[in-house]
């Protein structure tokens, strides 16, 4: 893959054998698709591949390695060295073993899943992010996919709101990246040079541009 292009990732988890035609709108103009776990069945795995390639890693619902799907890998996207695990957080605390994950792989982003909760932080260089669930919505979390851009030194991270109710009509909205300068574990002067994130409201035609 030329890494001086911009290319265009999408980021979704937590399916739950559910596959949102939604997606098909959002991620039609993506490189590559990575899918952070929780699954739940194997076509949604093959819908995502009629849009672009896909790199998916496997959660507790589809009992990890018995899916046929690694629990955590390591992929090379853009010259960004990108970890995918579904496990990272756990009662919104980061967990042991994934601490330890992040300090023997020390990606340059990490792309989890679990919670059903969208989150952006950092882990000293490593950009952490978590697209929350596309699957069917849980209490009162709502539900999300992610894109990611990079060209050379800058990373553009796109957070999209998915309705409540797959069926109906889907909107985009998004949120700052956190500093990086906060919290204990924010141990790096910089991540991958420069990242912004947007804020997206309104219709699809509004968060990408055309092919």
């Amino acid at each position: 893959m030329n890494q001086h292009r911009v290319i265009q990732i999408g980021v979704i988890a937590d399916t739950h054998g559910l596959f949102d035609p939604a997606i098909l709108r959002y991620f039609q103009c993506v490189d590559h698709i990575l899918h952070a776990g929780d699954i739940g069945d194997r076509s949604v795995i093959a819908r995502l591949a009629q849009i672009a390639p896909v790199t998916a890693v496997s959660g507790n619902v589809d009992g990890y390695e018995q899916s046929g799907f690694p629990s955590e890998v390591i992929v090379q996207l853009a010259g960004r060295r990108i970890a995918i695990r579904h496990i990272l957080y756990e009662g919104g605390k980061l967990t042991k073993d994934g601490r330890a994950f992040l300090d023997r792989e020390q990606p340059d982003v990490c792309v989890f899943g679990h919670t059903h909760q969208q989150k952006v932080d950092w882990f000293g260089k490593t950009l952490l992010f978590n697209p929350g669930s596309a699957g069917p919505k849980r209490f009162s979390l709502p539900r999300g996919i992610r894109l990611l851009t990079i060209q050379k030194e800058r990373v553009l991270p796109k957070l999209i709101r998915l309705s409540d109710n797959a069926n109906h009509r889907n909107r985009s909205t998004g949120v700052k990246l956190p500093k990086k300068n906060g919290g204990k574990d924010m141990k790096g002067k910089t991540l991958i040079g420069r990242i912004v994130a947007v804020i997206v409201v309104g219709s699809f035609l509004m968060v990408t541009t055309a092919c």
